[in-house]
């Protein structure tokens, strides 16, 4: 009678069969990779939105009953499966961007192409069969892509010139074109408008086809699906169209906009949003305690906190100086941050609990209008 294996080796044995259902697990993820794009392409010739948000909850249904018959948590079978579907609308979405071919071989130069947006955009319109061209005076991250150092030395002959450089270069970009427009649609795509409200009148005053755009996202996403661009028609509707045309093959939800109102709801949306965690980590940094320790003891309130106060502390410290301090709208959103926090100081200091419980339900009615 044989002796029974060491456990050493039996330990590696299962790590073996465990890397084993891990190649079998992506193998299957490929294969339903490979059957949404086919459901896509099917959508397509349809004429069916590539989203179909009844079809995932069933999807995601079925998903939480398999886990439990196979003795899992629902709500791992639903984080796979979510994953998964982001997944498959991913490659969808870049199908169809790819099939709708806006570009047909239509120059496009990118000012500013070799920053983080900028590269989002020159591969986003390389989706769409434009042929890029980068001027910028890096070009790290442009791989192969046609470049030069100074956009002035280009003949500005392109059907489309994007201009994706930080909000004070664009708008001395803007107002250099509107010196002597060229013939095709230009556009902007800075978070703040107020900047480069003159040169962007200027340039249209000249005749420019130029229109202004905000995408609501980072220059890391893929999936545009549940994100937001905003269309800023600054008098001339055929840019601001031709504009709208690029990304009407995604799933991202368009928005029209008006310049004023942009930097005004912006200074809340982008101002506020910064400001409250730049104080998070500012306080948590000047408060002595580490935050590997605080971490230790954090709740779901706090962990939540800290993942966001994170992401915007990895951010590039200028650009978010210039979206507090360039906006014409920004005083005002700080201004009420500072009178909230110092609300919510003066009524815990006099132990004032009816004041406090309003607060909480003046918050409750403005967020959860629908609950009591």
């Amino acid at each position: 009678m044989s002796e029974p294996a060491s456990a050493p080796r039996r330990l590696e044995d299962l790590r073996t069969e465990l890397g084993s259902i891990d190649k079998e697990i992506l193998a299957l993820i490929a294969r339903r990779q490979a059957t949404a794009l086919q459901i896509g392409q099917i959508k397509r010739s349809m004429g069916v939105p590539t989203r179909d948000y009844r079809q995932e909850r069933d999807v995601v249904e079925r998903a939480r009953a398999a886990a439990a018959e196979q003795g899992l948590p629902p709500g791992l079978g639903e984080e796979i499966i979510l994953a998964l579907i982001r997944s498959s609308l991913t490659i969808q979405e870049r199908d169809q961007v790819s099939a709708k071919g806006e570009g047909s071989g239509r120059r496009v130069l990118v000012i500013g192409g070799a920053g983080n947006m900028g590269r989002w955009f020159s591969r986003y319109l390389t989706a769409q069969g434009f042929a890029v061209e980068i001027a910028d005076p890096s070009r790290d991250g442009i791989g192969d892509l046609p470049w030069v150092a100074d956009w002035r030395e280009t003949t500005l002959d392109h059907e489309l010139i994007v201009v994706a450089a930080p909000m004070p270069a664009s708008a001395k970009i803007l107002a250099e074109l509107a010196k002597a427009p060229p013939a095709g649609i230009i556009f902007d795509v800075g978070s703040l408008k107020s900047p480069l409200r003159g040169a962007l009148h200027a340039l249209r005053d000249a005749g420019g086809k130029v229109t202004s755009i905000h995408p609501m996202f980072g220059p890391d996403t893929e999936l545009l699906s549940g994100r937001h661009v905003i269309f800023i028609d600054l008098g001339v509707p055929t840019a601001t169209a031709a504009a709208r045309a690029l990304f009407e093959p995604t799933m991202a939800t368009l928005v029209d906009m008006d310049l004023e109102s942009h930097d005004r709801l912006i200074a809340y949306v982008l101002g506020l949003s910064h400001a409250l965690n730049i104080a998070f980590f500012t306080a948590l940094a000047e408060s002595g305690e580490a935050a590997p320790h605080l971490a230790k003891l954090s709740s779901t309130t706090f962990d939540a906190q800290l993942g966001v106060a994170r992401r915007v502390a990895a951010e590039n410290p200028d650009l978010y100086f210039e979206i507090q301090a360039l906006n014409d709208y920004g005083t005002e959103s700080l201004a009420a941050l500072l009178y909230a926090v110092e609300r919510i100081r003066s009524v815990v200091r006099a132990g004032d609990v009816e004041g406090f419980r309003a607060l909480m339900t003046r918050g409750r009615s403005y967020l959860l209008p629908g609950e009591r």
